[in-house]
């Protein structure tokens, strides 16, 4: 008799399982129904922001590009990763520079050897071979005065400082804006003009 129970326990359980799935299928289905009837009316977001009584501050400015235009200065992008060189080529032609780029330090360090640049944009992480100080290095015993600023989406570290006090300029974490990489490559072009 308790096997039997037990048999009957088991078989209910088993039958209200199978019921609960098969109307969590047919509710699957009212919903894919509902949403694909609610694609012609399109779809709301709401969106919450803080509430605050202070004014917009009127000093906030905009940063005007004009002020950050080059003059058709050549600029070598020195970047292992090609998307990064695609990017930097579009924003430095907008800003009216003439953007020229190696994939690797060693690229770099070649292509100065009979050529010259106005400043370089410097990723200080590149793989496999030279990276950016070890690029820099080479580049200044050729350009001993060669202004660069430099760009890489890791953190500011010794190798970065180093490559600093040899000369380089500002350091930019990527991503950058085109406002700030025209603000910082106007400024140290300026500086070897009046130096």
């Amino acid at each position: 008799d308790q096997t039997d129970q037990a048999d009957q326990a088991d078989q209910a359980d088993q039958a209200d399982k199978a019921d609960q799935t098969d109307q969590t299928d047919q509710t699957d289905q009212i919903d894919q129904t509902d949403q694909t009837d609610q694609t012609d009316k399109g779809t709301t977001f709401e969106l919450y922001f803080p509430v605050t009584r202070q004014s917009v501050d009127k000093e906030f400015e905009v940063p005007v590009l004009s002020t950050h235009m080059g003059n058709n200065e050549t600029v070598m992008i020195i970047d292992d990763v090609v998307e990064q060189i695609e990017i930097a080529t579009v924003i430095l032609k907008k800003l009216g520079y003439n953007p020229v780029s190696a994939s690797s330090g060693e690229e770099a360090v070649t292509y100065l050897k009979s050529r010259s640049v106005d400043i370089m944009m410097l990723d200080m992480v590149m793989d496999p071979g030279m990276d950016g100080l070890d690029t820099y290095k080479k580049i200044l015993e050729i350009h001993p005065e060669q202004k660069a600023v430099i760009v890489s989406g890791y953190a500011e570290n010794d190798r970065v400082k180093e490559l600093q006090r040899l000369g380089a300029g500002v350091y930019i974490k990527k991503p950058y804006t085109i406002a700030k990489i025209g603000k910082v490559i106007k400024e140290e072009l300026l500086k070897t003009y009046y130096k």
